[in-house]
């Protein structure tokens, strides 16, 4: 069976001495993993457009066995400007990661698809700062994913908002400043508030948009990383090399 779907590769590997194994994040198909006979050679066709990072367009073929192949890829976007920046290079490689964990597989992942894209573009290009958009995309694959934060308003009483409210990174709930449980939570402004709903709620094409001062841009970094690794319970090393990199 064959069939043809866009996507973009979040991972590869090598398989023999000619031939690689990448995982394709596909419009349609969800998680795919395929083999590309011959990848490792210059002169395959396929080879540039199979790459890490790279938004195809692909005709697969699904064989009795259930193994896929790359019959024929044309590459549609391949982000080369992320090569020219290792910390950009390394939050969008740190984005693959994340959606090889949290995208479904064999079913539409249209909407995991379109988010990751959006971010890899605009990390590549420079166009946000780079705080949001992590925290940004992190919050919202994990709002796809049905891990989506209790931020509606306050677990116990159900006030909207306070000055200062409490989340909970363990939990992903929240309380108002009457109500702070015994649990260990964070203390957060209203306005980080607002700009957690904004990323889950809010329209596709309206998730970036939203300013935050310097100091709750890491706040929230900070609070969206830990609920995401409370909730998938690993560690990520695209992460730690990025943030390796914002150090030096």
């Amino acid at each position: 069976m064959i069939f043809k779907t866009d996507g973009l590769v979040i991972r590869e590997q090598t398989t023999g001495e000619r031939d690689r194994l990448i995982t394709i994040l596909t419009r349609e198909n969800g998680i795919v993993r395929a083999f590309v006979n011959g990848g490792r050679t210059i002169k395959n066709k396929n080879s540039s457009a199979t790459a890490l990072l790279c938004y195809s367009h692909f005709s697969i073929d699904k064989n009795q066995k259930g193994i896929y192949s790359v019959r024929e890829a044309t590459s549609k976007e391949v982000f080369f400007n992320l090569r020219e920046d290792i910390v950009r290079l390394s939050l969008a490689q740190y984005f693959a990661e994340l959606a090889y964990e949290l995208s479904p597989r064999e079913e539409n992942a249209d909407e995991f698809l379109r988010l990751v894209l959006n971010s890899v573009y605009l990390v590549c290009e420079n166009k946000k700062d780079l705080g949001i958009i992590k925290a940004a995309t992190e919050l919202r694959l994990l709002t796809l994913a049905g891990y989506m934060p209790s931020v509606i308003a306050c677990e116990s009483c159900g006030e909207y908002e306070t000055e200062n409210m409490f989340f909970s990174s363990f939990s992903g709930k929240l309380w108002c400043e009457k109500c702070k449980p015994t649990e260990r939570t964070v203390k957060i402004s209203i306005g980080l508030v607002s700009a957690i709903r904004h990323i889950c709620f809010s329209q596709p094409e309206k998730i970036y948009s939203f300013s935050l001062p310097k100091d709750s841009i890491l706040a929230l970094c900070d609070l969206s990383e830990r609920y995401l690794k409370s909730v998938t319970s690993r560690q990520y090393k695209t992460l730690d090399f990025y943030k390796m990199m914002t150090e030096i």
